[in-house]
């Protein structure tokens, strides 16, 4: 698949949903690839950006995406940001710094989650509170706290 056509599928597969603010959902894929991108990731990089929450969310499924014509790169990449019911955060961070190109999509994933805007948007204090403190947390645990 082209990025193009990553694109396009991300988008139709998260049609309709919207973020916690009430926002277009792929307005946070499209920042996510965009952060990639700029961080200077490569072409599996920044398709794994697109398609980061697709399996996590139901979006796609993890049988479409192992049939899907992506490098195995990219799959292994979605596969490791996917978060797992019930995991812990420990084995989720440990996952993504086990994977080769993992780090650079969760780090743009995070980056705009943590946005101060972002999180502006939040109506209520509580989901801003927890959400600022689960994304500090994940950050230190992938060793990005001074980035």
């Amino acid at each position: 698949m082209t990025l193009t056509e990553v694109e396009a599928t991300a988008r139709a597969a998260h049609e309709g949903q919207t973020d916690k603010a009430g926002r277009p959902y792929a307005e946070h894929l499209a920042a996510v690839a965009e952060g990639v991108r700029a961080r200077g990731g490569d072409d599996d990089q920044i398709a794994a950006a697109w398609l980061h929450d697709a399996v996590e969310d139901d979006a796609l499924s993890a049988h479409w995406l192992e049939e899907a014509a992506l490098s195995r790169r990219t799959k292994d990449i979605v596969l490791a940001v996917t978060k797992r019911a019930g995991e812990a955060p420990e084995a989720y961070a440990q996952r993504i710094l086990d994977t080769p190109g993992a780090l650079l999509v969760k780090r743009a994933d995070l980056a705009h989650n943590a946005d101060p805007a972002r999180i502006a948007r939040l109506d209520d204090e509580a989901t801003r509170t927890r959400l600022t403190e689960k994304y500090a947390r994940m950050r230190a645990l992938l060793g990005l706290d001074g980035d």
